[in-house]
């Protein structure tokens, strides 16, 4: 059996930035040895600084391999030049390529589709890149089939590696899977898993992903969501569980998002490390 790729994704923080609290974060989560810590980009390219600093000490710092998200939705193709030589200046080299949200005023720029931004960052050039693929499908998308489409697209483009939005059905992700395999889809999918750990996460989670609650998620937040230690080991016990099965069925990679939290993600990694 070949080894699981296990990665990882943190988020710069807001307001006032305490470097010392950011590096000590990231220290904790170089002891898990992850494949690769990806870094996210704020709305807007709010965060671009940041991720870019924060990718750099991962890579050049710890020693593991980072990939800085960039979105180019509402930018310009300068702009989106000007991050990359930022980013090539900090001696990153991967980038996961993101439309991003709309914003309100629905203003696209220059670019319409995350395929746009992976044919600019190709001509650029020096980056290995990887994309998003939706195993519930993408939210704005106009039907499922038109989605592993777009995913054919990107996987022609010569991306590295998909990384998956979160989703809480291994059954969602198989069938995207079967999909990509009539497709002939042979990129390297890494299953994007999100620990519910507390109540407060699940509104927030549904709205941001549009991801579906499945029955057995639910009733663990009926049973444990007044007991907030009791719904912390259950919500480990359910992202242990997605990890296994998905492991036994041959996933290549599994991307946790961390949501910051290195106890989180070491209660997680203890229970998986020897499967993957």
């Amino acid at each position: 059996m070949n080894d699981v790729n296990f990665s990882m994704e943190v988020f710069p923080p807001k307001g006032n930035v305490v470097w010392e609290d950011v590096y000590n974060v990231l220290q904790q989560f170089a002891i898990l040895k992850p494949d690769y810590i990806s870094v996210t980009y704020g709305a807007g390219g709010s965060t671009q600084g940041l991720t870019a600093e924060i990718s750099s000490y991962i890579e050049n710092t710890l020693g593991i391999p980072s990939v800085a998200h960039l979105t180019c939705v509402g930018t310009t193709t300068d702009n989106i030049n000007y991050t990359l030589n930022q980013f090539k200046e900090a001696g990153i080299k991967r980038i996961l390529a993101l439309r991003g949200d709309l914003p309100e005023n629905h203003i696209l720029g220059d670019f319409k589709h995350a395929t746009d931004l992976i044919k600019s960052i190709n001509c650029f050039g020096g980056f290995d890149v990887f994309a998003a693929c939706y195993p519930e499908g993408h939210s704005e998308s106009k039907s499922f089939d038109f989605d592993i489409e777009v995913a054919k697209l990107k996987s022609d483009l010569g991306i590295k590696r998909f990384i998956s939005q979160m989703f809480f059905d291994n059954t969602e992700f198989y069938r995207m899977m079967d999909a990509f395999e009539k497709a002939g889809i042979k990129t390297p999918v890494c299953a994007g898993i999100m620990p519910i750990t507390n109540v407060k996460q699940i509104l927030h989670i549904v709205k941001l992903s549009g991801a579906k609650l499945p029955a057995a998620l639910t009733k663990m937040v009926a049973r444990f969501e007044n007991n907030p230690e009791a719904f912390y080991q259950a919500g480990i016990n359910y992202a242990v569980q997605q990890i296994t099965e998905l492991v036994a069925n041959g996933v290549e990679g599994i991307h946790l998002y961390s949501m910051n939290k290195p106890k989180t993600a070491e209660d997680i990694y203890r229970n998986i490390g020897v499967i993957l």
